[in-house]
């Protein structure tokens, strides 16, 4: 019988340097797009997917996002005080089950890898989910939901959301070597971390949602170094390959990088403008401004 995948692990230990001074006291998954942090959005597609347990893995300066995903019974007091039901109700439902969360501290950013690693106790012998909140999608199904019923349907095995990016981009992203590809699902033959474009297999990019089988921690265990020196979780999924069956899935949907301050922008601008309370509005600001340039 196929596991069922009930658990997802949130990388959040980052420094977020990209976008200091906005990040020195702030965690940076805790940027707002629009009106939710973009950890609010990752728990949110998690949930959605079928998640029940939320494991994050912290650092020094974190303590922002515990309290994020706990009650204010003070907030809510004043909230009802005033009869602001409706945002009251929002704030109450956008919180994982009481006992669902839990939280571990990295101490030390030694790349993904390890940070996926330091999940391990919590993770247990289960398949398990793993979403980079850097990594925000727009889609009418969530990308990670998207994910379990390609899981459900190959009966199995590893799940990587993919996409295609430029060529000359390889360099920034696990890059898979692709095998059987129906253009939605393609079998992934090989993974090459950050690859130069001169060598790299194709331009088919991993990107921040992965579904794995909990025999990655032995590999981690190994605590290999890759590029950057870092703990990379492309090589440890490259050595699983071996043994497990790997897929990428060519999700559908837009994903917006928001480790860069252009692609958070982006982000921003796009979920405005397809929200119903900000539509309209916005889109008048948006052609005003390009009126004018």
């Amino acid at each position: 019988m196929l596991k069922k995948v009930r658990k997802a692990v949130f990388p959040v230990g980052g420094l977020g340097t990209r976008f200091l001074p906005a990040t020195k006291a702030m965690p940076k998954e805790m940027l707002p797009v629009v009106d939710r942090p973009l950890i609010q959005y990752a728990v949110d597609e998690a949930r959605e997917a079928g998640i029940e347990e939320f494991i994050f893995v912290t650092g020094r300066g974190k303590v922002i996002i515990e309290d994020h995903f706990d009650r204010s019974y003070e907030l809510e007091s004043v909230l009802q005080e005033r009869g602001k039901n409706d945002v009251l109700d929002a704030l109450q439902d956008s919180l994982p089950n009481t006992g669902s969360v839990a939280y571990i501290r990295q101490q030390e950013p030694q790349g993904l890898g390890h940070a996926v690693w330091c999940a391990k106790r919590y993770v247990g012998d289960e398949p398990f989910a793993v979403i980079l909140a850097d990594d925000l999608i727009l889609s009418d199904k969530a990308c990670l939901a998207q994910m379990m019923e390609t899981r459900d349907e190959l009966g199995g095995g590893n799940i990587l959301a993919a996409m295609e990016v430029p060529h000359e981009h390889t360099s920034r992203y696990g890059i898979i070597k692709p095998g059987f590809d129906d253009d939605k699902k393609v079998e992934v033959t090989h993974l090459v971390e950050k690859p130069n474009p001169s060598e790299a297999p194709s331009n088919l990019a991993v990107i921040g949602r992965y579904i794995l089988e909990p025999a990655v921690f032995g590999i981690l265990e190994n605590q290999a170094r890759g590029a950057g020196n870092e703990i990379q979780l492309t090589d440890a999924l490259s050595d699983m390959l071996k043994s497990s069956p790997f897929y990428g899935l060519r999700f559908e949907g837009t994903r917006f990088d928001c480790g860069d301050k252009i692609g958070f922008l982006h982000a921003n601008v796009a979920f405005a403008l397809k929200r119903d309370d900000t539509a309209r509005d916005f889109g008048d600001i948006i052609r005003s401004i390009a009126a004018d340039l």
